[in-house]
């Protein structure tokens, strides 16, 4: 992950956003005494979102993690797809 000031991505805001879509790497932007932000692509803000969604209702979390414990145990069961 990159840290910069807000006068480095200023000055190289085309490469920042590059970086960040192509390089798949967050930057952090650093404002003195001030909150910093995160640049990250649209598409891992949208996953984000979905898996935040995803895991707000406490039936549906318990569902999903419940899934997820039995793959990690090798008990999870494998169906052909048929398209």
């Amino acid at each position: 992950m990159q840290v910069m000031s807000v006068a480095e991505a200023r000055k190289s805001f085309k490469s920042v956003i590059d970086s960040v879509l192509f390089n798949n790497e967050n930057v952090v932007i650093h404002r003195k005494a001030k909150e910093s932000v995160v640049v990250i692509s649209l598409d891992e803000f949208n996953a984000i979102k979905e898996t935040e969604y995803l895991l707000s209702n406490k039936a549906n979390a318990d569902r999903l993690l419940t899934a997820v414990k039995r793959i990690e145990e090798n008990k999870g069961i494998k169906k052909e797809i048929i398209e």
